[in-house]
């Protein structure tokens, strides 16, 4: 495939060594990784050491200097490797950018270099029991007392849950003022911190290996200092600007994800022998993969375009929700016809592309769900 137009020798050379990474050191761990509900804590630090946590973040921040184009690159060797376990894309491409926006200089210079070595896990807790997508009705709250917030309440389907040391949390400040009463606070945890408890590892249909916790707050207190942006209230706003590339990156792991399931069903097809010629010669075969293979071109078009205006900071709200929305949808069109004709086999988790049916499934519903992101879109016409 040609290089995209938002790489370069410096972007393809990050992707090599993230390839490397994948491949060594995450996928030969993967069923370990299943059993356990979560991966090894030590590739965070791993992957520090290598450069290839917060690439986008400032080096006097203790980032790699670079840009959104090497988060992407890292992110499609991630899906490529077929590694569904470490959470790099949250905790790089999706938390410690607010971080860096909205945070405090003293926060920043506190937590991002650490962050970018992988010796703190970042996650960050939206999703309540009550609430879904519906982040500006959230229940969890945020009082003031002194210089410290007291934090009450609950969240779940936490990416990096389990594991993380470092997390913003979406809290009511002011409960009368709906969305302008939501602010978010960073919290620096552990499993002795008072007032701040793990709960299940949560068992789900795909990504098994991947870290998705249950979080409860019972009087953790945050210092004040924490809170993102110069005042309460601003966190609504903070959400809506940072979603964008929330749902930018899932629209990156929805199109490797599709690439990876065409070039896994082709090399199949042809290899496999069905009423004495290989499966891929059969018209309906070939038909089938020539139309996947389209959607997946066609998907990448769009793709690599939303990331070329993201780059220059041109990619609004309604076009990072059609990205991430019909990506997604597409992802399952693909994934279901590439399964159907791996026949019996594509039903056994031992391969690939069953993996890639459980795992694209929640890409429909992360970063809000696809009815959101459609409402989102309706209201730009």
């Amino acid at each position: 495939m040609a290089r995209a137009a938002w790489s370069d020798d410096e972007v393809e050379a990050v992707r090599g060594l993230a390839r490397t990474f994948f491949d060594k050191e995450v996928v030969p761990h993967e069923e370990r990784f299943v059993e356990q509900g979560h991966p090894d804590r030590e590739l965070y630090r791993r992957a520090g050491e290598l450069g290839l946590l917060c690439a986008a973040i400032p080096v006097e921040f203790g980032g790699g200097g670079g840009t959104f184009a090497h988060e992407a690159a890292i992110i499609e060797e991630q899906v490529n490797a077929g590694d569904g376990a470490l959470g790099m894309p949250v905790h790089s491409s999706i938390i410690a950018p607010y971080l860096y926006h909205f945070g405090s200089e003293e926060l920043k210079r506190r937590v991002l270099p650490s962050a970018a070595s992988g010796a703190m896990v970042l996650s960050i807790g939206m999703t309540e029991p009550g609430t879904g997508s519906d982040l500006q009705n959230i229940s969890t709250r945020a009082v003031r007392e002194g210089d410290e917030y007291v934090i009450t309440g609950s969240k779940i389907f936490i990416s990096n849950g389990w594991l993380c040391d470092g997390i913003i949390i979406a809290a009511k400040t002011d409960p009368a003022q709906g969305a302008a009463g939501v602010s978010l606070i960073f919290a620096e945890v552990g499993d002795g911190t008072p007032g701040f408890t793990r709960g299940r590892i949560l068992s789900k249909i795909g990504g098994k290996g991947q870290d998705t916790a249950e979080l409860f707050f019972d009087g953790l207190r945050v210092p004040a200092s924490n809170l993102l942006g110069q005042a309460e209230g601003q966190g609504f706003y903070q959400m809506m600007q940072m979603l964008a590339q929330e749902r930018l990156v899932t629209a990156i792991m929805a199109v490797g994800m599709m690439e990876k399931a065409v070039a896994l069903t082709v090399d199949y097809t042809k290899g496999r022998q069905a009423f004495g010629k290989p499966l891929f010669a059969m018209q309906n075969t070939k038909f089938e993969l020539a139309e996947c293979a389209t959607i997946a071109r066609v998907s990448r078009t769009f793709l690599d375009d939303a990331i070329v205006r993201h780059l220059r900071g041109e990619l609004d709200i309604p076009t990072a929700a059609m990205a991430k929305y019909w990506l997604t949808d597409q992802l399952g069109i693909v994934v279901d016809r590439c399964l159907q004709l791996f026949g019996g086999y594509g039903y056994m988790t031992e391969y690939p592309i069953s993996q890639l049916y459980t795992g694209a499934r929640v890409l429909r519903i992360l970063a809000g769900s696809n009815e959101v992101m459609k409402d989102l879109v309706a209201r730009s016409l």
